[in-house]
Formats: C-alpha cells, sequence, structure tokens
C-alpha cells in the first residue's frame, strides 16, 4: 500500500466515525496480497477502533485551533504510526525467546535498552535484523541477533533455540560465561555461530552437529573443555571450524575428514593428544591447519598430508611429534611451522621447490644433515614477498651450495653444529637466547611491487597481504607494551593478537602489521606496531585528521575490550611523521581558536559541580545513612546493598560459608544473572575506619591481572564492611595439597608460575606498587582450570615511592605481621619490608608444592628441613610421593629456585622477575626432559654449593644436573629431623 494512499485513507476519518469501516474496506482492497487472514483482522481491527478517536481529535483541534490541517495531520500522525507498528509483527514465541535473551544478560552499558519498546521487527532492536517479508504463519521471524562486543556478561538462554530462522548468531568478544545451550543445535537454518571471545566453558553440545547448513562454527578464546563431537562430522556445509584457545581434550575425531567443504582448522593452543588423523588428507579444500600448542605424539605427521593440494599453512609446532617430516607438501604453501617436537631425519629436498614459501619454522627438533642453497636460490627470483628460514638448536652440520642470501631472505642458524664454522657463524648463527623467542619479528616490502610507484622517502611502504596489489599507503607507527601477558613465548599468539587489536579497531586484518617485538624485564612485550589506511576502490595512501585521532583516543583511553590472554596495556608513543606531521600543528592551531569555548565550558562544568555539591550536602544531612554511599562511588567496582547481599548469601545462612580469616567469614554468593562471587564479610574486630576502607577499595579496584582474585563490589551499609570478590571454584592452594587427589608435577610448576605473576605484577605494575606481606598457600586460589590466583591484600602495603629529593628507599619501615612459617627472617629482625620479604614467602609456598607439607609441621620448619635433604643427599625422602613420574632436571631446578628465594639475606634472593624466568624456562624444557619415576631407588648427587650463594643470581653455572628419586609411598612427606623457632632467622 502506498503512502499516499494511506494518507488520504486516514484523513477522511474526521467525516463520520461509521467511516472507519470505509477505511477498513479500502485499506484490504490495497494491502499486498501475501497479508495474511490474521494480519488483515488484526489491521482492520486496530484501524476500526482508531477512527473513534480520529473523529473526536479532529473536531476537538477545530474546536480550538480552527485549523482543519492541524487536526488532519495530528489525526494522521496517529493512524499512520498504528498502521506501521502493526503491521509489522513478529513471531510471538521469538519475542519471548529475545526478552530471555534480555534476562539472561548483564548489560552495563545499555546496548539493549531499545528492547523494551514495542516489536522487535517494526523498532528495530539493537542487534536484530529480521527477514523483510512475512512468513506463512503471518509473521516476520527474526535473521540474525548479532551482539558482538557490546560488554555483556551472563550466559546463553536455551530460548535461543527458539529462534527458528536464525542465520547469524553472534555474541562475539563480550564476558559471557555458562555453556553453549544445547537448544541452539535445533537452529536448523543457521549458518554462523559465533562465540568467540568470551568466557564460556562446559563441553561443546552433540546437538551442534545438526546444523547441516552451518558456513563458520567460532568458539575461539573460551574455556570450553572435553572432547570434539564426533556428531561435527555431520557439519555438511562447513568451511571454518575455529575451536583455538580453549581447553578441548582428547584427539581429532577422524569422522571430520567427510567435511568435504572445510577450508581452516584451528585447534590450537589446547590439550588435545593422540595421533594427526592422515583422514584429513581427504579435505581437498584445506587452506589452513593450526594444531600447535597440543600435545599430539604417536607416529607423527602423516605424509598424506602432502595431498592436500591448496593448503597454505599448516602450524604443528609446540606438540610432542616424532619422525620425519612429509617428504612433500602442498606448491601453494607459505607457512610451514614444524617447531618445537621431536622430528628427526632431514629437511625434504622438495621443500626447495615450493616457491610461495614465506616462512619455514623448523627449530628446536633432532634434524640432521644439510641445508640446501637451493631453498632460497630457487625461490628468491620467484617469490613475492620475503622468505625466513628458522632451523635453530637442531643438528644441522653444513650448507649444502653457497650461502649468498638474496636481501629478502633471512636465515638463522644458531644452535646447530653448523655455527662451529666461524664465517657461518658470524653470518647465519645468533646468540643462544636461553629458550627465549627471536627478538625481532620484521615485514618486508614484496619484490615485485618494487618497480611500482611509491614515495621513495621513508613515511609510504607497500601494504602487506592488502586484497590491492601494490597498495602503497602511509601508516601510522606505534609503541605499546603488554605489561602482564598470561604467555612467555609470543609467536603462537601473534594471529590471535592481531585479531585482537583489528577488531577492536573495526579494520581488516591486513591493516595492521607487527613491525617488531621484543620481551622488557618483568616480563612484558614490548612492540611496534603499523596501522595502514584500508585499500578502497578510489583510496586515500593516508588517514585523514579525524580518523587519526580516534585511532590515538582509543589507545590512549583504554577502549580495547578486557582480555585475560593479552592483559592490561600501555600506549607508549604515537608519534605522527610523514603526511602525518602537520597533523600536531593543525590540532594546536585549533585548540587555541577554541580557547573561547573551552572557558564557557569549564565555567558552565564548575557551576553544574557547585550546585551539585549543595544538593549533595541536603541530602546528606537529611539522610545520614546516604553518606557512606555517596562517599564510596568508585570507578571499576559494583556497589552492592546490604540487601542485595543477603539475597545473595540466602541471609548468611551457615551452608553457604565457605571459609573464614582474620578478615571474618567467607561466603558463597549467587548474584541475579546467575554469577557466583565469594563475599568477605569484616567481623567485629576487622572493621575499619571509613576513611581506610575507601583506601583499600580503591586500590583494589586498580588491580587486575589473570593471577589476582577480582574485586568484583563491596557493600558499605549498616555498619558492615564486605567485599565481593570472583569465585573460585577450586579453594585454596593449602586445601588442594591437603586432598589425597593427586596434583602432577606440571600443574603444580604452573601453579608456581602463575602465583609468580601475580605477586610480579603488585611489586612493578601496579600503581602504586605493592608489597603483599602475606604470601602463603591459603591466600592462593585456584579457578576452574587450576591457575592459580593471589588473594588477600588485607594485610598489603604500598611499596616506597619517590620523595622530592628524587631518593627512592628500597624498603618500607612497618610493625611484623604476617604468617608464622612464612615470614622473612631478615624483615621479623629490622621490620624493613622489601620486594624480597614477599620473595621469601613465595619460596615456602614452593617448597610445599615440592612436598605436599605445611611450612611448620609438628613443630618443624619446611624451610630448614628442606635444606638438610639438599645437602645430605635425601630429597627424595620429602618429595611429594602424588606428583607421581617427573623429570629429575626439571624438579631440581625447582627445588634450587625454591632455596634460593629462602636464603637468609634478601641480597642473595632472587628478584621476582627472575623467579618468572627461571619458573617459564623449567616449563618450556619439561616435556624434552627425561623423567623418572618418584619411586625409583636412585638418589641425587651432592651437591655443595647452595643456589643464589653468590652476588649474582643470574650466573650461569647457577644449576647442575642431577637424578631425582623417592622412595616415599605415603601421602605428602614428612618432615626429616630438627625442631627450631618459626620466627626468628635461623
Amino acid at each position: 500500500m502506498k503512502q499516499s494512499e494511506v494518507v488520504c485513507l486516514i484523513c477522511h476519518c474526521h467525516l463520520s466515525e461509521a467511516d472507519g469501516l470505509e477505511v477498513e474496506m479500502k485499506t484490504k482492497r490495497h494491502l499486498n496480497s501475501q497479508t495474511s487472514l490474521q494480519q488483515y483482522t488484526h489491521l482492520s481491527l486496530a484501524i476500526y477502533e482508531s477512527a473513534y478517536f480520529c473523529h473526536w481529535a479532529y473536531y476537538k483541534a477545530i474546536k480550538m485551533s480552527r485549523m482543519r490541517c492541524f487536526g488532519c495531520v495530528f489525526v494522521l500522525s496517529y493512524c499512520f504510526s498504528v498502521l506501521h507498528t502493526d503491521a509489522q509483527i513478529t513471531d510471538p514465541s521469538e519475542v519471548a525467546a529475545l526478552i530471555s535473551v534480555k534476562k539472561s544478560l548483564v548489560d552495563p552499558m545499555k546496548h539493549l535498552s531499545s528492547w523494551s519498546r514495542g516489536d522487535p521487527c517494526a523498532f528495530n532492536w539493537t542487534g536484530i535484523l529480521c527477514f523483510p517479508t512475512y512468513g506463512s504463519d503471518g509473521y516476520l521471524h527474526v535473521r540474525e541477533l548479532q551482539l558482538l562486543k557490546m560488554n555483556l556478561s551472563g550466559h546463553l538462554t536455551p530460548e535461543l533455540g527458539k529462534l527458528s530462522q536464525l542465520i547469524i548468531l553472534d555474541f562475539m568478544w563480550n564476558e559471557l560465561v555458562g555453556s553453549i545451550p544445547k537448544e541452539i543445535g535445533s537452529i536448523s537454518s543457521l549458518q554462523l555461530l559465533l562465540l568467540n571471545g568470551n568466557k564460556l566453558s562446559g563441553f561443546l553440545p552433540d546437538e551442534l552437529g545438526y546444523l547441516s547448513k552451518l558456513d563458520r562454527l567460532q568458539v575461539d578464546l573460551n574455556y570450553i573443555s572435553g572432547p570434539i563431537p564426533t556428531s561435527f562430522a555431520n557439519l555438511s556445509s562447513l568451511k571454518h571450524l575455529h575451536m583455538n584457545n580453549n581447553s578441548i581434550r582428547g584427539h581429532i575425531p577422524p569422522e571430520l575428514s567427510k567435511l568435504s567443504t572445510l577450508r581452516h582448522m584451528l585447534l590450537d593452543n589446547n590439550d588435545l593428544s593422540g595421533d594427526l588423523p592422515p583422514e584429513l588428507s581427504n579435505l581437498s579444500e584445506f587452506r589452513i591447519l593450526q594444531l600447535d600448542n597440543n600435545k599430539f605424539n604417536g607416529s607423527g605427521i602423516p605424509a598424506t598430508y602432502g595431498n592436500l593440494s591448496k593448503l597454505a599453512k599448516l602450524d604443528l609446532s609446540k606438540n610432542e611429534l616424532i619422525g620425519p617430516m612429509p617428504p612433500t607438501l602442498s606448491d601453494n604453501i607459505s607457512t610451514i611451522d614444524l617447531s618445537d617436537n621431536h622430528l628427526n631425519g632431514s629437511i625434504p629436498r622438495s621443500f626447495s621447490n615450493l616457491l610461495f614459501l614465506q616462512r619455514l619454522s623448523l627449530e628446536n627438533n633432532l634434524l640432521i644433515g644439510s641445508v640446501s642453497a637451493n631453498m632460497w636460490q630457487n625461490m628468491s627470483s620467484t617469490k613475492s614477498a620475503g622468505l625466513t628460514l628458522d632451523l635453530r638448536n637442531n643438528s644441522l652440520s653444513s650448507i649444502f651450495g653457497e650461502p649468498n642470501l638474496p636481501h629478502n631472505v633471512t636465515l638463522r642458524l644458531g644452535g646447530n653444529p653448523i655455527c662451529h664454522d666461524a664465517n657461518i657463524r658470524n653470518m647465519f648463527c645468533e646468540p643462544k637466547a636461553g629458550g627465549n623467542e627471536t627478538a625481532e619479528r620484521t615485514t618486508k616490502s614484496t619484490v615485485s611491487c618494487f618497480v611500482q610507484s611509491c614515495p621513495t622517502d621513508n613515511f609510504f611502504e607497500f601494504v602487506p597481504s592488502s586484497p590491492e596489489p601494490c597498495f602503497c599507503a602511509a601508516p601510522l607507527r606505534i609503541g605499546y607494551r603488554l605489561k602482564s601477558p598470561s604467555f612467555s613465548y609470543f609467536t603462537p599468539y601473534v594471529n590471535p593478537f592481531e585479531k585482537y587489536v583489528t577488531n577492536s579497531l573495526n579494520m581488516s586484518p591486513y591493516q595492521l602489521s607487527i613491525d617488531s617485538f621484543f620481551w622488557e624485564e618483568g616480563p612484558r612485550l614490548r612492540m611496534y606496531l603499523k596501522l595502514f589506511p584500508p585499500a578502497k576502490l578510489v583510496h586515500s595512501s593516508v588517514y585523514n585528521s579525524s580518523e587519526v585521532q580516534q585511532i590515538r583516543d582509543i589507545f590512549a583511553s583504554w577502549q580495547f575490550p578486557p582480555n585475560d590472554f593479552f592483559g592490561p596495556y600501555e600506549l607508549l608513543n604515537f608519534t605522527l611523521l610523514g603526511p602525518y606531521a602537520q597533523m600536531n600543528a593543525e590540532n594546536h592551531k585549533e585548540g587555541i581558536s577554541k580557547g573561547v569555548w573551552a572557558a564557557i565550558i569549564l565555567a558552565v562544568i564548575a557551576c553544574a559541580a557547585v550546585i551539585f555539591s549543595v544538593i549533595t550536602v541536603l541530602i546528606i544531612v537529611r539522610n545520614p545513612r546516604y553518606t557512606l554511599t555517596v562517599q564510596m562511588k568508585i570507578d571499576g567496582v559494583e556497589s552492592f546493598t546490604f540487601k542485595e547481599v543477603v539475597l545473595a548469601t540466602d541471609n548468611f545462612n551457615s551452608s553457604t560459608q565457605i571459609g573464614q580469616g582474620g578478615y571474618g567469614k567467607v561466603y558463597r554468593g549467587v548474584l541475579p544473572d546467575k554469577t557466583v562471587v565469594a563475599i568477605k564479610r569484616a567481623e567485629e574486630g576487622s572493621l575499619q575506619g571509613e576513611r581506610e576502607f575507601l583506601t583499600e577499595i580503591r586500590l583494589l579496584s586498580r588491580l587486575h591481572h589473570r593471577n589476582l582474585v577480582s574485586l568484583i563490589g563491596y557493600c558499605a551499609e549498616r555498619g558492615e564492611q564486605m567485599l565481593v570478590y570472583e569465585f573460585m571454584p577450586n579453594g585454596t592452594l593449602r586445601d588442594r595439597l591437603s586432598d589425597k587427589e593427586k596434583l602432577n608435577f606440571e600443574t603444580r610448576l604452573s601453579i608456581a608460575l602463575d602465583s609468580a605473576k601475580g605477586i610480579l605484577y603488585l611489586h612493578t605494575e601496579a600503581d602504586p606498587p605493592v608489597f603483599h606481606r602475606d604470601i602463603k598457600a591459603s591466600n592462593i586460589l585456584l579457578d576452574s582450570k587450576l591457575t592459580a590466583k593471589v588473594a588477600d591484600f588485607g594485610l598489603s602495603l604500598l611499596a616506597p615511592v619517590m620523595d622530592d629529593d628524587g631518593y627512592l628507599p628500597n624498603h618500607v619501615s612497618t610493625v611484623v605481621k604476617g604468617t608464622p612459617g612464612y615470614l622473612d627472617p631478615e624483615y621479623v629482625l629490622t621490620r624493613k619490608l622489601t620486594d624480597k620479604s614477599d620473595v621469601y614467602s613465595l619460596g615456602v609456598v614452593f617448597m610445599e608444592l615440592l612436598t605436599g607439607m605445611q611450612p611448620i609441621y609438628r613443630g618443624k620448619n619446611i624451610v630448614r628441613e628442606v635444606n638438610i635433604a639438599w645437602e645430605s643427599d635425601t630429597m627424595f625422602s620429602i618429595i611429594d610421593s602424588r606428583m607421581g613420574s617427573c623429570p629429575s632436571k626439571c624438579v631440581e631446578r625447582f627445588v634450587a629456585l625454591a632455596l634460593g628465594c629462602c636464603l637468609d639475606e634478601q641480597d642473595k634472593r632472587p628478584a621476582m622477575p627472575e623467579v618468572v624466568r627461571e619458573l617459564e624456562n623449567i616449563l618450556r624444557i619439561l616435556p624434552e626432559t627425561e623423567t623418572a619415576e618418584i619411586d625409583s631407588a636412585s638418589a641425587y648427587s651432592r651437591k655443595t654449593t647452595p643456589p643464589f650463594s653468590g652476588t649474582s643470581a643470574s650466573s650461569s653455572s647457577f644449576y647442575a644436573s642431577r637424578d631425582i628419586s623417592s622412595s616415599s609411598s605415603h601421602l605428602g612427606s614428612d618432615l626429616s629431623s630438627g625442631v627450631i623457632p618459626t620466627i626468628p632467622p635461623r
């Protein structure tokens, strides 16, 4: 029905009330023939009933204003809105499902506020896209539900399954928890299921295998566990399977070879194991296969993978693969990464014929033989990009041919016998990096574009991987630092990081290039990024000033969504060079020209602040109970009412109590959005003054790290002081070590590293820095994946700050507080608290992880007992038998580190960055070391020099190799001898 005809019809409504029937008949004749009887009935009823209102409103307007036009327009606006609104009706069951979706979500940014108005399809609810035509049932149906990057938390409701005609379901980059509802498997029309970048857990539902039209399944960057369902073999239309960065276990089902359309399989960074299925070689459309950072072993890499003719990227690094490499691989391949395995044999000569190869990473294997110069000589003249050959840490003995590398080829041979040749060593052998990754990563311009026109200065370059060939542009150059990343090896996370940044900036992946990166003390990761303008049909090779300002604002104001993998970041520099240099001057000029406006705005704000302050004071005077609530409003944490806490804990029911400490009782609570929390309720003796409590809340609200227990909120009403933390389902480390459950050595080592990273963050990245002062096993909590998080800063002290003269003290003088058995003896004597005091306490925790025992047990001190056992070659007598098999070299280094942390003199203890680095090195060599059973009969060889005994904690002869064993068979271990005082120094 045309809008002009609707106007004519509705404007006749002033003639008489009965004329509503005439409007109805005329409307019926003009309605689209596809409109159902149900829709027509609804429309006609609405029009007929509105005729009475039209008649009354028209004459009322004429009587008051004598303006027929006003009456017609007023009536028209109402009646047409009735027609327009009610003509677009969404399926009621889908409306109910959407309402259920909203109820299951927490929407702090109010993105879904439109979901409370009218009909989803008629009022264009945020994130909802409907089909444009009515279905056979007379309703409109939801086509797409796209709620990506909205900072939503909560869970996915099973009611999603009622969106029966949905094509796209997109919740990417939010904070959703819980499991994936199996009911999603009933949406037979679904083509895109995008749930990556959340905190989803649980198993993958078998029912997802019913989605025969699914083109893309993305659940990466979550906490999903369990096996890959064999039902996924029924996803006959699937092209992209992205499940990387989870905790998926088991093997890859061979049945997945039925997915004839599959192009990308990303399963990296999981816990998959077993053989690589040779059946995957049947997937003729395969382009990318990423299985790195898993535990694949078995019979090695199937030779049939050479049949994957379209394969462009193969990444099987950081597994436990043995045997030779495949003799051939796809002629189209550009990236091969088989590093950090146990591969043997020689480099296949067929690799010299891979003309599109850009990166070959074979480092840290057992390869022998020679390196053929044909690998770069055959390719350099035809390649469209540079070539990097990383062959470090193998047993390669020579180069076959002339080692004259073209300018676009990088060869790394460090750690091979070939480096005994001085000429080769100077050219291609880098200094040993102690297990660290390469300190740079460069992107080179394409060779084939050198003949094209591109400005000759240093500010323009060809854009790598641009969809427009030889696109020349000026990038923005950005200095960027990850302050506390969750990894110690960046290469596996390069692609996820690039996606994380470009998604946050709404850019395409090709627009970002990591120019270089290197590790700093901390450990912190510094990198330099290049951001290129988009390549368009009619493109500009530079950003305009508004785009530059927008990008700078995003980086400078920390608008990237929170991410546990990459942690907090800081912007180091955003220097405008080349064509962007003039923007600095323009911005400065513009700022001066608007000075008057700035003054006016500031004056208005000041007046508003005065008025607000007066009103606030009046409210406080009239309502004293409001005082604390006003003063306690703090960014980054939520303020809970006493009533909300009572409801969450069932009125502090004893069944919800999960612990008790010096601060008070701890309760398990459930918030209205189903989030489980831990609530610490201060007892009478622990209550602080209002100012002290406020200071602690402000401090805690600024501490954010994946290895610190997060503060969610607080309650400060009715004389109560309560802290609301994230809930840690696996309790404390002390509880775990007291259980009869086995805790293997690798898990214990990971817990030690997690704890050390949390403390390192407090020392170096917290603002201001913090000394914990009460590190102990009961203050280290474990989440569902046994990730350790440091808790309880109730006794924490701010680290010293620089005084007016620029002097930075290295300690804080304070009354001795802490827990006996964990206290630094030098701190007890001098009352000077330093970062090394926390190192001592953490060393005691390491000893608990090794022995399973408490720091003071039956009057004996764990530090002295471990020292005695170490010096008397009887470590086997106190090692916890529940660790099972463990590598002797790794255990020995862990013992040495623990003893070094607990040396009497603070100056001889390692600093926290050294502790973190050593734990990372132990974990890195863990898969490569030979294991020895705890119940074997051999013992340690004698070592007379205690660890960290010299003035330098980084001496190259710091650790000696030895074998470890134990004959202990009982739970935990006993302490062998000696009773000593618990607090005074040894």
